[in-house]
């Protein structure tokens, strides 16, 4: 609500010393992620002192893992910190007019709900148990169903999809080429570069980018015959439901070490924050030759708040974690960076940014077809790793859980690194 309360200032001439500076979303941005580190900081121990004495506690099963009898009792559903402090400086600081920024945070608050109702009903079924006097066994039918979760997820990817293809506020910019200017150019714009005019045209199409090819952009109705490509916005939709839904998952399986997750979330967010002000601005995305998307800029904020979040969290998360940020937090995470890289047109990009998601993902998905598959063929279920997801794989080889999940994280930057030289390399 600072962004009004400066605009009234400003619209009705008053002078209020600093006041300019929120006409700069550089300024706002850096504020977003010192405010969301101060709300993580302040509110983060409170949550866990009050999660502490309502004996919200992690339940540890004996996997032979090292140093995983010392996690049990952490407070759980920490998540709530991450939203809280993503939410409080996008609502003070970002102009909530503009379509992206509501986009954003009825993401933020709808997976944080579907998280928030998983963790409580696992809470709950705790509490049963121990009254009881019966044992708790993680992996009873205690939380969410699986499928009810996907629906949440279906549901957010239709509102991404649909927002993103029918908004008129939601439009992509590309640079027009023709030999003259059509009579009628309502919409389109004129920006002066250096010597030069460029023209660029709005597109309502479901265009992405696509990395290493000269002609970077592609657009999803050409998968489809020539008579239905009236229909791509279901295609385009049938897309983005199944990104969500797998960035999202990828989030909640990482999520299995201290700090792994968050901090990859953050390195991530840092990358689409680059992607995200690289694209709305008119002159980066005419020297980059990229698609020019107008209104980014608001996002750029959220995106600050968002990194700013995870390191807050970190603080606690972090080896040994004080706190763990349960489904309401991952599953969280995981969408907001699905939605984000659908909305600035890079999901192409994923499987390289969000390498570490991608590997622990596949890693699963090995592990139990093989297992299934030798189980039928021998009678005896084999694996491939030592265990699923990668990261226990690791610590059954031995290795250190801070060790692992700073290796990770160096694999996330260089991941983003190669992800963000693909606006160059074609």
């Amino acid at each position: 609500m600072l962004y009004y309360l400066f605009e009234w200032f400003k619209q009705n001439s008053i002078k209020v010393p600093g006041s300019a500076l929120f006409q700069f979303i550089t300024f706002r941005v850096l504020l977003a992620v010192l405010f969301s580190l101060i709300v993580s900081m302040i509110f983060g121990k409170k949550l866990i002192r009050f999660l502490v004495e309502k004996q919200i506690g992690e339940t540890v099963r004996d996997l032979g893992l090292a140093g995983e009898q010392q996690k049990k009792g952490t407070p759980t559903m920490g998540g709530f910190i991450i939203i809280l402090a993503i939410l409080i400086p996008t609502f003070l600081l970002a102009d909530l007019h503009k379509a992206y920024i509501r986009l954003m945070i009825f993401s933020t608050i709808w997976l944080g709900l579907i998280g928030f109702i998983d963790d409580y009903l696992k809470m709950r079924a705790k509490r049963i148990a121990k009254e009881q006097g019966v044992p708790y066994k993680k992996g009873d039918k205690d939380g969410l169903a699986g499928w009810f979760k996907v629906l949440g997820q279906v549901v957010l990817g239709v509102v991404v999809g649909a927002t993103l293809y029918f908004n008129s506020n939601t439009l992509v910019y590309r640079e027009y080429v023709g030999q003259s200017l059509p009579t009628d150019t309502t919409g389109w714009k004129t920006v002066t570069l250096g010597k030069e005019k460029k023209v660029f045209v709005p597109a309502k199409e479901p265009i992405t980018t696509i990395p290493f090819v000269k002609n970077h952009e592609f657009n999803y109705s050409k998968l489809l015959p020539a008579g239905i490509r009236n229909l791509s916005w279901v295609l385009y939709i049938l897309i983005v439901i199944f990104i969500i839904t797998a960035v999202s998952n990828g989030a909640n399986l990482t999520d299995g070490l201290d700090g792994l997750a968050t901090g990859t979330s953050a390195v991530i967010g840092a990358c689409l924050g680059i992607f995200a002000y690289a694209s709305g601005n008119i002159r980066f995305a005419e020297y980059l030759n990229i698609m020019y998307i107008p209104n980014l800029g608001e996002l750029s904020i959220f995106i600050g708040a968002l990194i700013g979040a995870c390191l807050g969290f970190l603080w606690y998360n972090a080896y040994p974690a004080q706190v763990f940020m349960g489904d309401t937090g991952s599953l969280t995470l995981g969408g907001i960076i699905a939605a984000l890289a659908i909305i600035v047109r890079k999901e192409w990009l994923i499987p390289i940014f969000c390498g570490v998601f991608l590997v622990e993902v596949l890693s699963v998905t090995i592990q139990v077809t093989y297992f299934r598959y030798t189980k039928k063929k021998y009678g005896e279920g084999r694996r491939v790793f030592l265990m699923s997801p990668l990261h226990h794989h690791y610590q059954k080889l031995g290795y250190h859980e801070s060790k692992i999940v700073t290796r990770f994280w160096i694999v996330t930057i260089l991941c983003v690194a190669f992800a963000i030289a693909t606006l160059k390399i074609r």
